[in-house]
C-alpha cells in the first residue's frame, strides 16, 4: 500500500458531527500528522482510517482501493496506541512477535522479524524482561516494535508519547522520525501537541471541529498560516493579535487600534471589510530599553527566562504582546520598553472570520 486518501468521510455519533466531510490524501512514504485541540475529529479520523470506527458517509481508500467495508484485521495497517496497550504477562518477545503469530506465521520466521525490529529500536537487551519491568519509553519501543514487526503498508501513531515525560518526548520524537526513514512507510501520526507536529511532518493537517483548516508543510503552516485559528495554534508562544482597522494615510497603508498605529507594507490589496485583524509571532516584535522610530511605548508586565531567551509581556494601551528576546533582559516589572516589528512578518486576518489575507511570497536572497 502506498497512498491512503479519504473522500468525503463524516463521522456522527447522534446528532453531533465530529468529523464534517473530511477529503484528504496521505502520500506514499508521507509523515503526515493530524493536529489539533481536544475533541477535534483527529483521532477518529485515524480510527476510520484503520477500521476500528465506521464513517457515516464517505470513503477511505488504500492505493486506490476502496476499503471502508474491511474490518481493521484486513486492512494493510498497524497502530501504536496512547497507552502502549502491552500484554503484563508475556515478555517483550512475546508482546512484539503477537501479531505474527494470530497470522500463523512459522516461529522461526518470527522470531527472525522479532530481533530485528527490536536492533532497530535498541531493545535487543530487553525482550526476556516483562512490561512491568521497563520504563516508559521503553514500553513505547516496544509498542512502536510490535507495529513495524508486521511490515505494514502503513503506520498509524495515536498520541504515542503524550504519557511521556518532556525530556523522554525529545528522544522519542527523534526515534519516530527515524525510524519513518528506516521502514519507508506511510505514517499517519496524531498528536495535540503543535511542537510534535512542527519537527516530525512532511506534512501537517490542522483540524478544528471535525474539518480540515489548513494542509501544508510545517513551514507554510508557520510562514503562511490560512486563518487566525492555525495562526494560533500552530506557535510556542502563540501568536499576538490585535484588532483594528487598514486606512490609507497620504498614500500609506496603515493599520490603527487603540494600542497601535504600524505602517503596513506587504499587503497591497485592500479587503472589502477594514476592519482586521493584526497578527506578530513573539520573536518579530523587537524591545528596546530606549526611544527608536517607530517603536511604541509600553510597560514591562512580566519576563520569564527560557534558557538563551527571554519570553517577555509587554501591556501597550491595555493589550498584552508577547516578544521573544534573547538574553539578558533586565527590564523589571512595571518598566518602560520600547516596542517595535518586523515589517516583513505581520500577518493580516479579516475580523469577520479570521481568513489570513496572504502577503506576496518573499524571495531568498
Amino acid at each position: 500500500m502506498a497512498e491512503v486518501r479519504l473522500e468525503g468521510i463524516t463521522k456522527s455519533f447522534g446528532s453531533k458531527t465530529v468529523v464534517d466531510d473530511l477529503n484528504l490524501t496521505i502520500r506514499d512514504q508521507e509523515f503526515l500528522t493530524l493536529v489539533g485541540p481536544s475533541g477535534c475529529g483527529k483521532s477518529t479520523t485515524l480510527r476510520m482510517i484503520c477500521g476500528l470506527e465506521r464513517a457515516t458517509s464517505g470513503n477511505v481508500f488504500f492505493d486506490g482501493k476502496p476499503v471502508s467495508w474491511l474490518p481493521a484485521n484486513k486492512r494493510d495497517v498497524a497502530m501504536v496506541f496512547q497507552s502502549y496497550a502491552l500484554y503484563p504477562h508475556k515478555t517483550v518477545r512475546q508482546n512484539i512477535g503477537f501479531a505474527l503469530k494470530m497470522m500463523r506465521v512459522p516461529k522461526a520466521t518470527i522470531d527472525t522479524q522479532v530481533l530485528q525490529a527490536a536492533r532497530t529500536l535498541d531493545i535487543e537487551d530487553l525482550l526476556d524482561r516483562k512490561p512491568r519491568e521497563l520504563s516508559g519509553g521503553q514500553r513505547q519501543r516496544v509498542a512502536l516494535g510490535r507495529a513495524i514487526v508486521r511490515d505494514a503498508g502503513a503506520y498509524l501513531l495515536d498520541e504515542p508519547l503524550s504519557n511521556l515525560d518532556a525530556q523522554l518526548r525529545v528522544l522519542m520524537r527523534a526515534e519516530i522520525k527515524r525510524l519513518h526513514v528506516d521502514v519507508a512507510r506511510t505514517f499517519i501520526y496524531v498528536t495535540h501537541d503543535q511542537v510534535e507536529a512542527m519537527t516530525m511532518s512532511d506534512r501537517i493537517a490542522v483540524m478544528r471541529d471535525g474539518v480540515i483548516q489548513q494542509c501544508a508543510t510545517p513551514e507554510e503552516i508557520y510562514e503562511r498560516p490560512a486563518n487566525r485559528f492555525v495562526a494560533s495554534f500552530m506557535g510556542s508562544p502563540p501568536m499576538n493579535f490585535v484588532s483594528g482597522s487598514l486606512a490609507d494615510v497620504d498614500g500609506v497603508r496603515m493599520f490603527r487600534s487603540e494600542a497601535l498605529t504600524q505602517e503596513i507594507t506587504l499587503y497591497d490589496d485592500a479587503p472589502a471589510d477594514p476592519e482586521v485583524v493584526l497578527g506578530v509571532r513573539p520573536e518579530d516584535v523587537s524591545l528596546s530599553p530606549t526611544p527608536v522610530a517607530g517603536y511604541r511605548q509600553g510597560r514591562v508586565f512580566v519576563s520569564e527566562p527560557l534558557g538563551p531567551d527571554v519570553l517577555v509581556t509587554v501591556r501597550i494601551e491595555g493589550e498584552l504582546l508577547k516578544a521573544r528576546v534573547p538574553t539578558p533582559f533586565r527590564l523589571g516589572h512595571d518598566a518602560p520598553v520600547y516596542v517595535g516589528f518586523n515589517p516583513q512578518r505581520l500577518h493580516l486576518f479579516t475580523a469577520a472570520d479570521g481568513t489570513a489575507l496572504q502577503a506576496p511570497r518573499q524571495e531568498a536572497s
